[in-house]
């Protein structure tokens, strides 16, 4: 019997090159990637061109809790970074702590994101900032914004749609005070002054949330077709274990010393001093090594409106992956 054909889409990281380059195998399945930068991959796979493919996860959890997600996922996490770093100021604007983001406009690609979930949860749980005290401007980043993956409906909460200008461009100028965004404005990349991080030292800000909180956040998951996965449900457990094999490759290219692997200085450093916070695996599949990491999500997106219900962590995923009951 030949192999289970499937196409997956999502953008290419070191953790899933093993899975792009063939190099590790998936039993049973024959997987065409197709490399896709993250929003193109996510609308595309929406839109049920691929079986599989990289998923936004606050969009998957928010319409998993609509029961409108017409997807199964799996818990592997192609992406995750903390945000403290993803939050810029004008120099002009008198922001020098979180606190005093209140009433100002802040700009934002899209108001559901995930960064942006991430990154009003840390202002509201660590520095007492909602979402509702702020005033809020979509748009896109360097020109007009794109459409959202998911609609939401918040009454409470101010949002300005700017639909032709960018938000690099109204921060350089100040008519917005302060942007969050996971791309870094490319005004800031270029040591413009009048661009800062609201954070001065996100790193170590960074890494005391996680010494506090134990979140690492989650960016993204995979997500197969709900008729795909269906029709053959053993292909879940059989893609988290590729996607595993291949994370776990990436890990130990970084342990190598002589010659190094990857193209940055002191690189064995920066490793071992992860391992010191994180642990062996800092990168962790699964959904007991992520459990705190996910029901914040859940927790921030209920808190913020974007669902209507807090869903329990077991409920995101494929049944091969489910602990305990959900939580309703």
């Amino acid at each position: 019997m030949g192999k289970l054909s499937l196409s997956y889409a999502g953008h290419l990281a070191d953790r899933v090159r093993g899975l792009y380059d063939g190099f590790v195998d998936v039993k049973g399945i024959d997987l065409h990637f197709t490399a896709l930068p993250p929003v193109e991959a996510f609308n595309r796979v929406l839109r049920g061109e691929f079986a599989t493919g990289e998923m936004s996860f606050s969009t998957a959890v928010i319409r998993i809790a609509r029961g409108d997600f017409p997807f199964v996922a799996i818990p592997v996490f192609p992406a995750r970074t903390f945000r403290h770093g993803a939050i810029y100021v004008n120099s002009a604007a008198g922001i020098a702590r979180p606190e005093d983001l209140i009433g100002r406009r802040v700009g934002v690609p899209e108001y559901g994101m995930t960064a942006a979930v991430w990154a009003r949860g840390l202002l509201k749980h660590e520095y007492g900032v909602g979402p509702e005290d702020i005033n809020w401007v979509t748009g896109g980043l360097t020109g007009p914004g794109r459409k959202p993956l998911v609609n939401l409906d918040l009454p409470k909460i101010r949002i300005e749609h700017e639909v032709e200008r960018g938000l690099n461009d109204l921060l350089l100028e100040g008519a917005i005070d302060a942007l969050i965004a996971p791309q870094v404005p490319p005004a800031l990349l270029a040591g413009d002054p009048r661009l800062a991080y609201l954070f001065a030292d996100g790193p170590a800000v960074e890494r005391e949330y996680y010494k506090k909180t134990r979140i690492f956040p989650i960016m993204h998951t995979v997500v197969i077709r709900r008729d795909v996965y269906e029709r053959d449900p053993w292909i879940a457990a059989n893609l988290f274990e590729a996607f595993v094999k291949a994370k776990n490759l990436c890990l130990a290219d970084l342990t190598i010393d002589e010659p190094t692997t990857v193209s940055v200085p002191w690189i064995q450093h920066h490793v071992a001093a992860t391992k010191r916070l994180f642990g062996e695996d800092f990168w962790p599949y699964g959904v007991e090594p992520n459990r705190a990491t996910i029901e914040a999500l859940c927790r921030f997106l209920y808190e913020q409106e974007s669902t209507q219900r807090r869903g329990g962590v077991d409920e995101l995923f494929a049944e091969t992956f489910q602990s305990a009951p959900a939580r309703l």
